[in-house]
């Protein structure tokens, strides 16, 4: 009879036999009673009270016994811990069993065991099977070390286990080695500092490749997955390692395949473009990820979101190899999708007809949502492929005479891309696109219609009609479409005024008075406001010429894209997501693929560097700022841009009259601005060359800016400015051009603002904040050092929910909280709050213990670091007391220092 028997019993009064069962002399009936104690633990039936019985039964030779006993250990072990200890004499004597299974056994139950009172008393028994004769007991051995290290991460480091661990990956068994290379990768993964627990050299990756050839396919993804996190020190070691690695390319498992084409795409960036080598691992890398597409739907999904990485990243592996994404009539909807991205990013000039042959194919097919992105997809051939364009549009418009209304809606839409892309090329078919208006039910194809009726509106006689018809159910429409149409009746009055006021009027009317979207209410304001004062200049803003569209929109940010083709293989290529993004409490090391083969540029020590040619050869052929009259820059008046409007007081008279008639219309107050300390002398004339630089940071609409004032003493005019930032701690680079006064006088001084971005190169600076300066112009390179106030870095979604914020307090170890005293502050609590929140710390609670005020804030970092604060403030005492809770124990004297000036302003 089978053991399904122990799941039917519904007896009363159960525990009492079992536990009579469990006492009995007889081994057979000892283990039928244990059978049905786990049978009954499996169900979710509590048999907790059988825990001291069911360990007396441990004693015995019978391995089958001893693994139901294992089991249940495992399962009450936590909620028992006190009895749980009566069993360790057990483990350490099992661990010292001549049967080698038996040993494996006891220490695999230890590690599971997740009790802290048992670990001491497991770390004798595990440094004997780490050393152990059979490699099966070492291998158990290995894994128990990742799961001690999760319960107790000191307790291994202090015992010696890392480097029992790293002389493991020199065993003669693959199979040891494999386990000994994934405990290290889970500990490096849960390791709080994100640094790697062993360094890897070349001796060790040696050992690790010759153990790959021998182990089973999941020790081969374990040895290949760290493989690459290695940084080979050359050239030909990163060549000597793909050589090794390619064999596995033609392996079953679909994994190893995987694992192995991310270390090669990851080696590839070492080695010279041109160079034979990788033509020739190119050319080898596509039949491997061809095979994959042969496998089951599940396991093609995951290939294709990792191939729509490797395409963005390395067109050329797969370009010959179009026809396998064609999609088949019995794939599921998610390969048909996947299989659509993928064509589109292959198609060229080459293969165009065959590509648009088969997405004609499919806008035919049943499946609305596939049908939708067939046609979407012609739309983006045509903008892709330019020669393509015209055979496309065509496409387009048979398909739009097929009269199916999804299929007609998505092919205007992506009519409106070409019409951006390719600008007075194919404006003859807005006829034939306007007697589809009345079929247009969704909010984007009607947005893009009333888009091309308001661009084109001089060739289309009854433009105003058809402008007029969407009118009438105005606060029906979707935000999109009303926005759409509130612009598209602007443009057309701007082009023919005389006939179009009344509808012009009624739009504004709606958009301002009827409407409670304050984003549709805003730009009716700006309209009517700009048509009202100065119509020539709504023509320069809403007639602007429009800039082409891209190639490709959908494209992964460059760096984005190279984090992620480093977790090819895992669940981060699949989701086109970083693993910090999905994954809570593990902020880990952000991987990013090895800098080209290119020579980079070297850090600024002293003058006459590597720097000087960087500046030399930058493009500075920007416009030259006219000496007459400065330009300020572009705001966006739909944005934040108005903040700077209201909050700058050395603008010319024109530009205040301007700002009271926006304050005017809009009844805005200048908001409370952010802390920035006074300027400082960054550079004086004598280093400067008769260059002096004055400047400060300031933080303004969620981005950081470098205020300086530039003042010529020398005797000459200067020109061709050009700043580079030296590679520092939190990755500040410019974000556009320095703009200067070109020439700069003799005597003159001129104020400007860099905005700075924080996605450049990053390198621990010492004091944290220091920032290295480069400025060239006419007379020579010119370098300095200052320091960015902390507070510039404090980013505007720093408010952590109340939850998350205890969890995290407590879940961040006693040893990184670092205390300061805010001397002499003279403000109270709310006043403390307020300006705390005017420079993006948040108050997440407020307590009042023993006579004083406790707050807890939340800050974050532009680099995603949360430093946790606690205030103390006694009422009459000008001293708080300041708790800083943080992971990155580098920034707490800056947070500190950023308090006590914020405090103090």
């Amino acid at each position: 009879m089978t053991d399904s028997k122990y799941f039917t019993t519904t007896k009363k009064g159960e525990i009492f036999e079992l536990k009579s069962e469990l006492n009995s002399d007889k081994k057979e009936k000892k283990r039928e009673a244990v059978k049905k104690v786990i049978a009954s633990m499996t169900v979710g039936k509590d048999v907790s009270a059988l825990f001291p019985d069911v360990v007396n039964c441990m004693q015995t030779d019978n391995l089958e016994l001893k693994k139901l006993v294992y089991l249940y250990l495992m399962n009450y072990a936590k909620s028992n811990p006190d009895m749980a200890i009566m069993a360790v004499n057990t483990f350490v004597k099992d661990c010292e069993d001549p049967n080698p299974l038996i040993r494996a056994l006891a220490v695999r139950t230890m590690g599971c065991i997740r009790v802290e009172k048992i670990t001491e008393y497991l770390c004798e028994p595990l440094r004997k099977c780490l050393r152990d004769e059979d490699p099966y007991v070492r291998k158990t051995a290995a894994v128990c070390v990742a799961k001690l290290y999760d319960i107790n991460a000191q307790l291994v480091d202090d015992q010696g286990f890392l480097e029992q661990l790293k002389e493991l990956l020199s065993d003669s068994n693959p199979m040891v080695v494999a386990n000994a290379v994934a405990a290290l990768s889970e500990m490096n993964e849960a390791s709080i500092t994100g640094s790697p627990l062993i360094e890897m050299n070349s001796q060790t990756i040696n050992k690790l490749l010759t153990a790959l050839n021998e182990c089973t396919e999941w020790g081969q993804v374990f040895i290949l997955d760290s493989l690459a996190n290695y940084s080979p020190k050359d050239d030909r070691e990163a060549q000597s390692i793909c050589e090794r690695i390619t064999p596995r390319l033609a392996h079953a498992n679909a994994a190893v395949v995987l694992s192995a084409i991310k270390v090669l795409m990851k080696l590839m960036e070492m080695l010279p473009t041109d160079s034979d080598f990788v033509t020739t691992l190119t050319k080898k890398l596509a039949p491997p990820l061809v095979t994959l597409l042969s496998t089951e739907p599940e396991v093609q999904y995951v290939a294709l979101r990792n191939i729509n990485l490797i395409v963005q990243k390395r067109p050329d592996i797969l370009k010959h190899e179009m026809k396998v994404f064609f999609v088949k009539y019995n794939d599921p909807i998610y390969v048909k999708l996947e299989k659509l991205d993928i064509m589109i990013r292959l198609a060229s000039q080459a293969n165009i007809a065959q590509v648009l042959s088969e997405l004609k194919e499919y806008a035919t097919e049943v499946d609305v949502d596939f049908v939708r992105k067939a046609v979407r997809a012609i739309g983006r051939c045509a903008i892709k492929v330019e020669q393509s364009a015209e055979r496309c549009v065509s496409t387009l418009l048979d398909l739009i005479q097929t009269k199916v209304n999804y299929v007609v809606q998505e092919a205007i839409v992506v009519i409106k891309d070409i019409f951006r892309k390719y600008p007075n090329k194919y404006e003859s078919i807005i006829s034939l696109l306007c007697e589809n208006l009345d079929t247009l039910d969704e909010p984007e194809a009607r947005a893009s219609m009333i888009w091309i009726i308001g661009e084109y509106a001089e060739r289309i006689d009854n433009a105003d009609e058809l402008l007029e018809s969407f009118l009438e159910g105005f606060h029906d429409e979707n935000t999109q479409v009303q926005l759409q149409l509130l612009t598209a009746i602007v443009k057309l009055f701007l082009k023919r005024p005389t006939d179009t006021q009344e509808l012009v009027q009624q739009v504004l009317s709606l958009a301002t008075q009827d409407s409670d979207n304050p984003d549709l209410r805003d730009r009716g304001f700006i309209y009517w406001r700009l048509l009202s004062t100065d119509p020539g200049a709504a023509k320069d803003v809403v007639l602007a010429e429009k800039p082409l569209i891209s190639e490709e929109t959908d494209l992964l940010e460059p760096t984005l894209l190279d984090e992620l083709v480093c977790h090819i293989s895992s669940l981060a290529s699949v989701y086109h997501k970083p693993p910090n993004a999905f994954v809570e409490g593990r902020p880990g090391l952000r991987k990013s693929l090895p800098a080209s083969n290119v020579p980079q540029a070297a850090v600024i020590p002293a003058p006459q560097e590597s720097l000087i040619g960087d500046l030399l050869s930058m493009d500075l052929t920007t416009p030259a700022v006219v000496s007459t009259s400065v330009q300020p820059p572009s705001v966006d008046l739909l944005a934040s841009g108005l903040d700077s409007l209201l909050t700058t007081s050395d603008l010319p008279a024109a530009s205040s009259s301007n700002t009271g008639l926006l304050g005017d219309i809009f009844g805005f107050t200048p908001t409370p601005v952010s802390y920035s300390p006074p300027k400082q002398l960054w550079l004086p004339s004598e280093n400067g060359k008769g260059l002096e630089i004055m400047g400060t940071f300031s933080r303004k609409n969620g981005q950081i800016n470098m205020d300086m004032t530039l003042k010529n003493k020398a005797m000459q005019p200067m020109s061709g400015f050009a700043i580079q930032l030296n590679k520092n701690s939190f990755g500040l680079v410019p974000s556009h051009p320095l703009q200067v006064l070109n020439p700069l006088l003799p005597t003159a001084s001129y104020e400007t603002s860099l905005t700075l971005a924080t996605n450049g190169l990053v390198q621990r600076m010492e004091p944290i904040t220091n920032l290295q300066v480069a400025i060239k112009n006419n007379i020579d390179v010119l370098y300095f050092a200052c320091i960015v106030p902390m507070n510039v870095f404090f980013i505007e979604d720093g408010q952590m929910d109340k939850r998350v914020f205890l969890k995290t307090w407590k879940d961040i170890p006693a040893e990184n909280e670092v205390q300061f005293t805010l001397k002499n502050v003279l403000c109270n609590t709310e006043a403390i709050v307020l300006k705390m929140s005017q420079n993006n710390v948040f108050t997440i609670a407020k307590r009042h213990v023993e006579g004083q005020d406790m707050l807890y804030q939340s800050l974050k970092l532009t680099n995603g670091n949360w430093v946790l604060n606690e205030l103390k403030i006694q009422p009459g005492n000008p001293n708080i007391t300041l708790s800083l809770k943080l992971l990155a124990m580098e920034v707490a004297q800056g947070v500190f220092q950023a308090y006590d000036a914020i405090l103090h302003s």
